[in-house]
């Protein structure tokens, strides 16, 4: 259940150093299955490359891009990004002009950190999707890199403070880089990351992320640092390890954080915990986990797995009305997934879930050409005006625009692609392992090099079933791990239709041995049921969950159409010739109540909720109020004093004693779906 994924994270990351205590049973049919906590690992590892010595081996190892085909509603999701914003950026974004752009020409004026913050998105998209167009416009910006190295091994644009050259846009590229690579094995990419490393082993400390995004954010070089040592074994890299670690801005302090960016915070918390990868030191696994802890201690009391930063965390902001940033969202999830590779705990797959089911969806129109920057727990006006300083920003942040916020606009890409490239991981004693749930066919090296495919169907997160095919020419002998999230209890497994005898803990994986041959079959089924998460520093508000999606109020959007030009941050660009009018700004408002207490039976708070399911059409995204292939039938009562604030915003939950209506009844539908949304609920007595 939800309402336990925070409280062990510090017991998570001790339980990693003291190796997967294991339950083993013998199922019907010569399967074994054994309930572990992390997957087993195993040095001398060549399926696919791993961490090197004397660096500590991963427990999950991503597969090479383009291994893994979507389908289902992430294909679709997929599809709609490169039909809207994602794909068509560079049409109308005028950060992305190659006239110019200091990405293609030397000295260029523009698109310095835009450029590699969307390319990292559009060119792995362009890979999973195997679009050759697409293709050929992410090799026209990498011929630009590889064409910009510099004798001394910096590349790219040259951006000087005080004698500094700033670094953070090249972080950024370098990742770019690196999925290129995997996908085309260009050697030019190891020769130009092993020059600019040995490059920056020659700066002076004082002249070495020194400016504050690169100083936050070295923790993405250090990633990159890694990914070439697994390759080339250059011990030289080493010490740019400890180099970057020591340079970087402190994410160890127990007590606070180094800055409370909202994106600084979601991408930078990892970076001790890659650090551990080197070290070997617990206390740095740790402190990884306790900077996702403490943000959270008190600014990420709400639903939907993100923090109520705005822009800035602010003491006293803490209400589910607050917000966080698109870039903060897509950088969470790509830390979880980082985290899960690092450590193996399935918190992180499970906190991955809750912020790419419940959160993400609704940052973007349903069609994908239009984006906000700030999205809420709760929501109930997504408008173009000034709401400072009811939200640390000031200027039109809750409407769904697709030219302001440049960061956004541009570092959106990556959520979806990067999540599906970790449907389906490789484990170092030669298996596979699934901890995040979605249609695909991947293609995975398991046992002693020998090749398999491996069909996932389902409608996850919407239905319970997950179902898993091997295809194979021979018959192979290999550990396949099955995660069992933190909300499933209950969970049952069949192997070729017979069920293995095993309490599949939740919070754990299920790892089933066999000799494996062509068409056998693995049924997962997560049994979903509704639970209740208690907000106690938000006024004992709460939330509602089924299975891993939460659940908000069902509001009647209507939608209305702006000029974009008129409605943009100032700070907004367009390309000469980009048509506006065909990418238009909507501003949304509530063509239905909003304010609603949750009424809640005192012995059985679930009583009198009514789940309702719908026929899951393959052709429709369900992320939309009008295709959400499931609702809730709930009691409500409303609360006239709750009202939109001087701020124009949601206002802040009302008093637990707040005079509340007469029953009605209300819908609840998951908060993916829900562009306006109540999340966190106040409680009312029957």
């Amino acid at each position: 259940m939800k309402n336990k994924l925070y409280l062990s994270l510090l017991s998570g990351a001790l339980l990693i150093g003291l190796g997967a205590a294991t339950v083993s049973f013998v199922a019907p049919g010569s399967t074994k299955a054994t309930v572990v906590a992390r997957p087993f690992t195993k040095e001398g590892y060549d399926n696919y490359v791993s961490n090197k010595a004397p660096l500590r081996q991963l427990n999950f190892v991503k597969l090479p891009i383009g291994s893994i085909k979507p389908e289902g509603w992430l294909r679709q999701y997929l599809e709609q990004q490169r039909e809207g914003l994602t794909g068509q950026l560079g049409k109308i974004s005028a950060w992305l002009d190659k006239n110019n752009n200091a990405w293609l020409v030397n000295g260029g004026d523009h698109g310095w950190e835009e450029v590699p913050y969307w390319l990292k998105g559009y060119g792995n998209l362009a890979y999973i999707l195997g679009d050759e167009k697409m293709i050929a416009e992410t090799k026209v910006w990498l011929e630009g890199v590889f064409a910009s190295r510099q004798k001394d091994g910096y590349f790219g644009p040259l951006n000087e403070h005080d004698g500094r050259r700033e670094l953070w846009a090249h972080m950024i590229m370098l990742w770019c880089l690196q999925s290129y690579y995997e996908y085309s094995n260009d050697p030019r990419v190891i020769e130009l990351m092993t020059d600019y490393f040995h490059w920056q082993l020659t700066v002076p400390d004082d002249k070495f992320l020194e400016d504050y995004w690169e100083n936050s954010r070295g923790g993405d070089n250090m990633v990159s640092v890694i990914w070439l040592y697994n390759r080339t074994g250059d011990k030289e890299l080493l010490k740019l390890i400890e180099k970057l670690h020591r340079n970087t801005a402190n994410w160890t302090n127990p007590a606070t954080l180094p800055n409370w960016h909202n994106v600084n915070v979601a991408q930078c918390f990892r970076e001790p915990a890659t650090y551990y990868m080197f070290t070997g030191d617990s206390t740095h696994l740790q402190a990884s986990y306790n900077a996702q802890e403490l943000i959270r201690r008190t600014f990420g009391q709400v639903p939907g797995g993100m923090f109520g930063a705005d822009e800035n965390a602010r003491i006293g902001y803490i209400d589910p009305r607050q917000g966080v940033e698109t870039c903060g969202i897509v950088e969470q999830m790509a830390s979880d997934e980082i985290m899960l590779r690092l450590s193996g705990d399935p918190m992180w797959a499970d906190h991955c879930e809750d912020v790419a089911f419940n959160t993400f969806p609704a940052a973007v129109t349903p069609d994908f050409r239009a984006l906000r920057y700030i999205t809420s727990p709760n929501h109930v006006i997504s408008d173009s005006k000034n709401h400072h300083p009811g939200i640390d920003n000031s200027g039109p942040f809750l409407s769904m625009n697709p030219f302001s916020s440049r960061c956004c606009q541009h570092n959106h890409a990556q959520g979806w692609p990067y999540y599906a490239e970790h449907l389906v991981l490789a484990t170092t004693d030669g298996g596979v392992a699934t901890a995040l749930y979605s249609a695909c066919q991947a293609t995975v090296k398991v046992g002693n090099g020998k090749e398999i495919r491996l069909h996932e169907q389902t409608n996850y997160p919407f239905d319970e079933a997950v179902s898993f095919t091997i295809e194979s020419k021979e018959t192979i002998d290999f550990p396949f791990y099955l995660r069992i999230p933190a909300w499933a209890n209950g969970a049952s497994i069949k192997v070729n239709g017979k069920k293995i005898s095993i309490k599949a803990e939740a919070s754990k994986y299920v790892r089933l041995e066999r000799t494996w041959k062509n068409g056998d079959q693995i049924t997962l089924n997560l049994p979903m049921e509704l639970s209740i998460r208690t907000w106690q520093a938000n006024r004992n508000s709460v939330s509602v969950n089924y299975g891993p999606l939460t659940l908000s109020l069902k509001i009647k959007e209507r939608y209305e159409k702006k000029d974009s030009r008129a409605t943009a941050i100032g700070d907004s660009k367009w390309q000469k010739g980009a048509d506006a009018s065909a990418w238009p700004t909507y501003e949304i408002y509530p063509d239905s109540p909003w304010n609603y207490a949750l009424v809640l039976d005192k012995k059985d708070p679930l009583k009198g909720f009514k789940v309702v399911h719908k026929t899951i059409s393959p052709e429709k995204f369900p992320f939309t109020l009008e295709n959400v292939p499931l609702e809730v039938k709930a009691t409500g009562r409303r609360i006239p004093s709750w009202k939109v604030d001087e701020y124009d915003l949601c206002g802040v939950l009302p008093a637990e004693n707040a005079y509340k209506g007469e029953k009605e009844e209300i819908t609840l539908v998951p908060m993916g779906a829900a562009r306006l949304r109540i999340s966190a609920f106040p409680q009312a007595e029957e």
